[in-house]
């Protein structure tokens, strides 16, 4: 399992949203799903908490007072389940008219108040945040021929992508077929093309965590105190 200072990206994803007063998640397990588990399962006691051990009856008590107040539901949907039939057999925990969906792979600055703000605004049955990927390389200023500056991986000029982070109507479920079908080509595409899908525009950071450069990246971000997600304290 991949993992920032120690913690699944996962962690890192659903602390930001917490930020924001969010505290029920729903995590679709498959491949590797154990070691999600795992975490969860030992992260009282593993989360740098301040712990009492009884050595003679092997009694742990937690004695730290910062716990993250979360109600997290670990649901097993299959190993070879598609994006979209992932989401569907979420569908007895989501019972809310709205919900937030994440992918598990990218961290952002998102203020998922004002996205969830702008989800109800239009009347749309969802909403996904266009992001502009960082370059994969540096960029360079010109003034007629002279190079004047140097840009390290400027954030622009890739065009918007969907960065993930969305706000759907529960009817977006009766969309899916069944485990087959793909989210993002079987029903964002039908939504887009029905008139029912939103893109709210986040200029802030945003980085997936892919190939190897991208975990060396946040890594280093999280190591130096410079992680631009880290909208918690």
């Amino acid at each position: 399992m991949v993992d920032i200072g120690g913690r699944p990206i996962l962690w890192h994803i659903m602390k930001g949203y917490s930020t924001f007063g969010l505290r029920d998640f729903v995590v679709a397990l498959g491949y590797k799903g154990d070691q999600i588990k795992d975490f969860f399962m030992s992260y009282s006691h593993t989360a740098a908490h301040s712990l009492h051990i009884e050595t003679r009856t092997g009694t742990i008590r937690d004695e730290s007072t910062d716990h993250d107040d979360w109600d997290v539901h670990l649901v097993e949907t299959g190993l070879a389940t598609n994006t979209g039939g992932r989401v569907l057999r979420l569908r007895d925990w989501l019972t809310d008219e709205h919900f937030c969906l994440s992918y598990g792979d990218g961290v952002a600055d998102v203020d998922v108040k004002r996205l969830i703000e702008y989800h109800h605004s239009h009347g749309k049955l969802a909403t996904i945040t266009a992001v502009r990927p960082p370059s994969r390389f540096g960029g360079l200023v010109l003034d007629h021929g002279l190079v004047t500056k140097f840009i390290e991986k400027p954030q622009i000029g890739e065009g918007w992508i969907n960065g993930g982070f969305m706000v759907l109507d529960r009817r977006v479920l009766e969309r899916i077929a069944g485990d087959e079908t793909s989210f993002e080509s079987d029903v964002l595409e039908e939504l887009a093309k029905d008139g029912q899908l939103m893109a709210y525009q986040h200029e802030g950071f945003w980085q997936c965590m892919d190939t190897l450069r991208d975990t060396q990246l946040l890594r280093s971000l999280w190591e130096k105190e410079e992680a631009p997600w880290q909208t918690w304290t």
